[in-house]
């Protein structure tokens, strides 16, 4: 049996942050991740308001980072899938398709995941042309049309970085106005490869083996049009990594974990960190403030039993 102070579920800067945290506090502590540590954050092509990168810094250099100082305070990490949970009584058990775990203590840190248009030919096209990371796959694109989905700092953000690679991106947003900060909107706009088609909604993707084409509608008269693409790239919003904790933890609405200020969950002894929770705002820079109180919040529980 593996018994520790503190698990750690989830990789991201929250979880990565927790490890730190509580790696220095002495705490036997282990961070379970099932994919690559660094979240949807190791996926940005560059972070430009994570403070003390004054010319920014990639995604994927950053989590490297925080992995290194994490794994050098004395965080284990391990690559296995959570599979099941039992979170009733003192001792947490966790269990992976590898091995059992148990814990006197649990940091929820499993993030969020790419919401989906629900739209014809969005599943049919994936890896055929629909993607959810720019920087995952724009290099694909070089010298080709593209359309970006969303209004968000990410819509915008990654339809900057498209620009890199595809002849001419399109972003297309259901409103006129953005939720995206102001400065990355300044600068899209004067982008000569940008393009914008607004108070439109995707109703279809279409092609035959690959994208082709996206059929819009116009929110305001209805009107239907269509525009070429070889590639969609869809940024609406997240929904949490929460499947897990169903009937296990208190989930709001839009099945986030519901937490006090001090980021205690519903169960004694669970704490949450990052975008998986109910919060204002999703950023590097708060996912890290969470697993700083978390881990603390951790601490001091386990110190009282």
């Amino acid at each position: 049996m593996n018994m520790y102070d503190l698990i750690i579920i989830g990789g991201g800067p929250a979880g990565l942050t927790a490890g730190i945290y509580a790696a220095r506090a002495r705490l036997k502590v282990c961070l379970l991740e099932r994919g690559l540590p660094g979240g949807l954050a190791a996926t940005t092509e560059v972070i430009e308001n994570f403070p003390g990168f004054p010319g920014g810094v990639s995604g994927s250099e950053l989590m490297l980072k925080f992995q290194e100082q994490a794994e050098k305070l004395g965080l284990e990490i391990r690559s296995e899938d959570v599979s099941g949970l039992d979170l009733g009584g003192e001792i947490k058990r966790i269990e992976t398709s590898a091995n059992v775990y148990e814990a006197r203590a649990l940091i929820i840190s499993t993030g969020s995941y790419p919401q989906t248009l629900g739209v014809p030919g969005e599943a049919d096209f994936y890896g055929q042309g629909v993607s959810y990371c720019a920087t995952c796959d724009g290099a694909f694109f070089r010298n080709r049309e593209v359309v970006v989905v969303g209004g968000g700092d990410a819509a915008i953000d990654e339809a900057q970085f498209l620009t890199r690679f595809a002849s001419m991106v399109t972003v297309v947003h259901r409103r006129e106005g953005f939720r995206a900060a102001q400065i990355s909107v300044e600068r899209a706009k004067a982008n000569p490869k940008l393009k914008f088609h607004l108070n439109a909604v995707v109703e279809e993707i279409r092609g035959s083996q690959n994208v082709e084409a996206v059929g819009l509608k116009d929110v305001q008269t209805g009107q239907k049009s269509e525009i070429p693409a070889e590639g969609v790239f869809i940024y609406v919003g997240n929904r949490p990594n929460t499947q897990l904790f169903e009937g296990k933890l208190e989930l709001n609405k839009q099945g986030y974990v519901v937490a006090d200020a001090k980021l205690h969950t519903s169960v004694p002894g669970v704490f949450v960190a990052g975008d998986v929770r109910e919060t204002p705002l999703r950023q590097v820079a708060t996912a890290v403030g969470d697993g700083a109180v978390a881990a603390m919040e951790a601490e001091k529980y386990l110190a009282a039993l």
